[in-house]
Order: C-alpha cells, then sequence, then structure tokens
C-alpha cells in the first residue's frame, strides 16, 4: 500500500510541475507574475477544468485517500520552507524606519473590512444558502470580515520577489502589512471556530500563544540565534549540523504555532526573521531557496486549486451576489489600504502599488475557507463565491501595480543598474 502510494505521487508530482510551469509561461506572457500561473494551475488540474473534460482522468490522477494526504503533507513542508526564507531575507529595518506607516495601512486593511463584511453577512444570513443553519449572525460577520481582510501573505511575498522588490521600503512595507492582517485574521477566525465548538478557550490558547510566541522568539530566540552568524563566518559556511539545527528548530516552530490555532506559516516567518543576517542568511538561502520554489513549493497552490469547484455559481442572482461582495472586497482592501497610506503622505503611485498588493487573497484565503466549510460555517456556495473573489483580485494585482508604480520604477532602474549593486537579498525562484 505504501508503495503504491509512493509511486503514484511520483506521477502527481510530474504532472504538477508539467502543468506549473507550462500555466506559469501562459501567465508570464499575459503580464503575470509565476505564482499567479501556479495558482491557476491547480484551478485547471481540479474539477472545475480537468475534472469536467476528463472526470475519469482527473480522479485517476488526484484520487481521495491516503495519496491526497501524501500530497498535503509536502505542500505544507513547502510553504514552511518558503515563509522561513521570506523571513530570513526580511529586513526589519526598512519596518522600523516606516512603523507609523505600516501600523496605519495594516489598520485599514483589516478594520474596514471586517466593518464591511460584517454589513455585508446580515443579507447573506437573512436570504439562507450561504451560512449553515447553526451558524449565528455574529460568526457570519466575523467570519465574511476576516476573508475579505485576508492578504495572500506566500503569494504576496512571491510576487514581491518577482517584481525585485525584496529588501525595498515598498516591498517591506507590504509584506509587514499582509503579515499583520492575517495574524490578526487568524484570530479572528480562531474566535469564530471557537464560538461554533462552544470552547472560548480555543480562541485564547491561540492569541496568547501567538502573542508569546512572538515576543519570546524575537527577543530570547534572536539573541540564542546571533552566535550561528559569526560561527558560519568563522568556518566560511553555513555546516550541515548548523543547517539541520535550523530545520528542526522551523518544524518545531511550525508545530507549535499550528497546534495553538495560528497557521504554521507564522510559525516559520517569525523564525525566519529572527535568524542572523548576512552571510548566514544569504548561504542558509542558498541551501534551502532551489528546490523549495521549484519542487515544493507549487504542490501548495496546486493542492489548494483541486478542492476548488467553480461550477456551483449556476444561476444570475448568485453571478450578482458574486459581483457585490467581489466590489465589497476591493473597496475594503484595496481602496482603503491606498488611501491610508496617502494619509500617511506616500506618493500616489507607492500608495496604488501597496493598495494592490494587500488588495491580493490568493490561496491563505482559500485555506481560511477550506476551514470554514469543513467546520461547517459555510456552504459550498459561498465557499465558491469567495474562491472567485479571492482569484479575481489576485488576478488584478500585477496590472495595476504595473500601470502604477512598476513602469516607472523599470525607467528609473534603467539609468541605475549599470552605477549601482544590488543590495537587496532576495530569493530567486
Amino acid at each position: 500500500m505504501g508503495a503504491a502510494v509512493a509511486v503514484h505521487f511520483f506521477l502527481e508530482l510530474a504532472v504538477i510541475l508539467v502543468a506549473c510551469r507550462v500555466v506559469g509561461l501562459l501567465a508570464q506572457r499575459l503580464g503575470q507574475p509565476q505564482v499567479v500561473g501556479e495558482m491557476l494551475a491547480g484551478v485547471v488540474l481540479g474539477p472545475s477544468l480537468l475534472g469536467r473534460i476528463a472526470p475519469g482522468v482527473q480522479q485517476e490522477l488526484f484520487p481521495p485517500g491516503v495519496a491526497n494526504v501524501v500530497l498535503f503533507t509536502a505542500a505544507q513542508i513547502g510553504l514552511v520552507l518558503y515563509m522561513f526564507l521570506v523571513g530570513l531575507n526580511f529586513d526589519i529595518n526598512l519596518v522600523k524606519h516606516r512603523a507609523g506607516t505600516a501600523a496605519v495601512v495594516s489598520a485599514a486593511g483589516i478594520f474596514v473590512p471586517l466593518a464591511l463584511g460584517a454589513v455585508l453577512a446580515v443579507p447573506l444570513v437573512a436570504g439562507g444558502g450561504f451560512f449553515a443553519k447553526n451558524t449565528t449572525l455574529a460568526m457570519a460577520m466575523m467570519f465574511l470580515g476576516a476573508s475579505i481582510a485576508t492578504t495572500a501573505f506566500p503569494m504576496l511575498a512571491r510576487i514581491i520577489f518577482e517584481k525585485k522588490l525584496s529588501g525595498t521600503p515598498l516591498g517591506t512595507l507590504a509584506l509587514a502589512c499582509g503579515a499583520t492582517d492575517d495574524a490578526l485574521s487568524w484570530c479572528i477566525l480562531a474566535i469564530v471556530l471557537a464560538m461554533h465548538r462552544g470552547n472560548p478557550a480555543t480562541a485564547l490558547i491561540a492569541i496568547v500563544g501567538g502573542i508569546l510566541y512572538t515576543v519570546v522568539v524575537l527577543t530570547l530566540g534572536r539573541r540564542a540565534l546571533n552566535v550561528l552568524g559569526p560561527m558560519s563566518e568563522r568556518r566560511n559556511t553555513v555546516s550541515p549540523a548548523v543547517l539541520s539545527v535550523v530545520l528542526i528548530l522551523l518544524m518545531l516552530c511550525s508545530w507549535f504555532t499550528d497546534t495553538i490555532g495560528i497557521y504554521a506559516i507564522f510559525g516559520a516567518f517569525i523564525l525566519g526573521v529572527a535568524m542572523p543576517s548576512g552571510f548566514f542568511a544569504k548561504h542558509v538561502t542558498a541551501n534551502l531557496e532551489p528546490v523549495t520554489t521549484t519542487l515544493l513549493l507549487p504542490l501548495f497552490f496546486v493542492y489548494s486549486g483541486l478542492n476548488t469547484e467553480i461550477g456551483l455559481v449556476n444561476t444570475p442572482q448568485l453571478w450578482g451576489v458574486t459581483l457585490g461582495i467581489l466590489v465589497v472586497a476591493i473597496a475594503a482592501k484595496g481602496i482603503a489600504c491606498t488611501l491610508a497610506a496617502r494619509l500617511r503622505k506616500v506618493s500616489l503611485r507607492e500608495s496604488v502599488a501597496l493598495g494592490s498588493l494587500m488588495n491580493a487573497r490568493g490561496l491563505i484565503e482559500l485555506i481560511l475557507l477550506n476551514i470554514g466549510l469543513e467546520a461547517g460555517i459555510i456552504t459550498p456556495t459561498l465557499f465558491t463565491i469567495l474562491v472567485m473573489v479571492a482569484i479575481v483580485t489576485t488576478l488584478m494585482t500585477s496590472p495595476i501595480f504595473e500601470f502604477a508604480y512598476g513602469r516607472h520604477r523599470a525607467a528609473a532602474d534603467d539609468t541605475t543598474t549599470e552605477s549601482q549593486p544590488a543590495t537587496a537579498s532576495r530569493l530567486a525562484v
């Protein structure tokens, strides 16, 4: 049984990598980053497309049961490794310089969606068919608000890398705001799940545990880990023993934050931020990045896409609801964050660029939605509608960013590339 599952997983992996590469190249031709192609590849391989064209082939390639568990586990490993590398290359000094702006934009990106999502939930609950019968109005309001407030943090990090914004003030500010909003969204989800289960301790453990974890790792943990930097520099390498220690800590931190009810990627990201920068960060990235971004990370995007069924939205009324939620989502996140940045006297171009980046929801929202669906909070119909909102807002990101900021930055870079060396360490695809 185990050998058969392993053999089938190799076939799955080959198909996934081919699909991600092909759809990713098509996405790049259309001006979208590779990561958007990987997200769409999951939808292509899932029931929404391949399952309709060739249902037998789709079921044979991606059967439910043990094979899916193996794919999910490998996908989680890739995601955790990637978010650790993002944290490792995260310049916290740039956040300190723009802490006020990060706080204001983050507040706008969480409180406006929560308010508008709460208002939007009222008619949806009254109309029926969108939330489960045992979902109270308060639970519906918080869940819909949290789903609209979510930013696709891993995807945001990948887009920032592909746009060559890693280490820049704008890129770091976007990551800081995205991390803050997602952390708060997961805390709200923990409260909703606790209410649904009738157990307030679940939410308390998640919120208090997450705060304590962050404080301990960024203070005591950072001091303890600082010895790794000088040690590696003296040896002029990051030894296998040191790398093993790093990976053990990464898995433990990811396990802890997942266990207390906050997603594993935040444990990985915070640990990465606490690690020594400079020589150590550069060499750990070189060791882990190639396999992570080219082999393991695409599994995460495809696995989530395999659980998406777009065909459930099949009436004019449902399409109208979808359009309404989409408009509210864009206003609550993209426009609100843009206006908040402008209030902090960020330039119009950077403000619009930041708003477009924050408006991308991607597959972090899909994870949140899957949890809500499995817990019996939302119905498959609302799940499908919110998945479509996640896809559309993510597809919007690159064109708006390029129009407002990217093309102007590219022109400026053309005049400075010859005279200035690159200063920001970044991950390679």
